[in-house]
């Protein structure tokens, strides 16, 4: 029986790591439907695989490390002529980067549900800006060593790996951490609301993304909106709808990015992602630690109120409260 509950044990975690191979696969061949050409490299502005990494292991653990190593090691593979001492080298900095990311979320005390101000910031500076700075040294540093980059460009080309992998963390990361806790909703959910958020997002993201009027503004009253109706389950999806939506209004060239050289187009799309990355977290999570603290003054208040009428004098029979009796008997 213990042999029996052990090999379950380990085909599941074989079965999990199998699954997120093929996630970080998957999702890395959709990243790379829309490249960009910075210098002599391709980079892209959003990079998902290193947010399905950070997010498997913070659900996961550190149990299923081989299955991003072997996500990475195929991507690698697929992107180049095969095998290599220099993709071996590329697959250890994109294992590395979410391994010392998760590691340092735990050390901080990062809980995954985003209920705190400081779990959102840990996540933006530590989870993403910080982790993300393996993978991206070591992908164009391994370049720059092959000579398939020139040392002159390595600056260049490494802002723009950094970016598109800070980028996938900010924004796939919280989405796959709201997905792991989504429920059947009850039947008086705010579906009415919810709907119209949906349409309204879609409808200004669009507008937002393709007008010539430089209207990109637009996103950010509709993700207030989804933060203070929905927190973090209302605004990481439409953080990562108007993401990958400029994403391809960028690499198409249209919109507010028409008429703009590749590196112009590159850091618009970086500031304009990570500001909307930061209000979707920042302030999901600044609502939800409210609307914790004020849900546990309501149940203080009302065990307080209980305690009180607990110890509250009863009257008596007579109509008098009952109390310490005095005198002679």
């Amino acid at each position: 029986m213990i042999r029996s509950e052990e090999t379950r044990r380990r085909a599941v975690i074989v079965m999990q790591m199998l699954g997120i191979a093929a996630a970080y696969y998957a999702s890395g061949r959709l990243g790379l439907l829309r490249p960009v050409g910075v210098e002599n490299s391709v980079v892209t502005p959003l990079w998902p695989p290193s947010g399905i990494a950070v997010a498997s292991l913070l659900c996961l653990g550190l149990r299923i490390w081989p299955g991003i190593a072997l996500g990475a090691l195929s991507t690698v593979i697929s992107m180049s002529d095969g095998f290599t001492f220099w993709g071996l080298a590329v697959t250890a900095g994109s294992t590395l980067a979410p391994l010392c990311s998760f590691l340092a979320l735990r050390a901080m005390g990062f809980r995954p549900e985003l209920g705190r101000l400081r779990d959102g910031l840990i996540l933006v500076f530590l989870g993403a800006m910080g982790g993300m700075l393996i993978s991206a040294t070591v992908g164009v540093g391994v370049q720059t060593l092959s000579g398939a980059l020139p040392a002159s460009q390595f600056w260049q080309v490494w802002s723009a790996w950094w970016a598109g992998d800070t980028m996938g963390v900010l924004m796939v990361t919280p989405l796959l951490l709201v997905l792991r806790k989504v429920r059947m909703p009850r039947l008086d959910d705010r579906w009415a609301e919810a709907a119209a958020l949906a349409v309204v997002a879609v409808g200004a993201t669009v507008v937002a993304t393709r007008s010539q009027l430089s209207v990109i503004y637009l996103l950010f009253p509709v993700l207030i909106w989804a933060a203070l109706r929905f927190q973090l389950a209302g605004s990481a999806p439409c953080a990562f709808l108007m993401s990958a939506m400029a994403v391809i209004a960028g690499t198409d060239q249209v919109g507010p990015f028409a008429d703009h050289s590749v590196l112009e187009i590159m850091l618009n799309l970086c500031i304009l992602n990570g500001c909307v990355a930061l209000t979707a977290l920042l302030l999901a999570a600044i609502v939800t630690e409210h609307n914790n603290i004020r849900h546990e003054t309501e149940v203080a208040c009302e065990e307080l109120a209980a305690l009180v009428e607990e110890l509250a004098p009863r009257p008596s029979a007579e109509g008098r409260p009952d109390g310490p009796r005095g005198g002679l008997g």
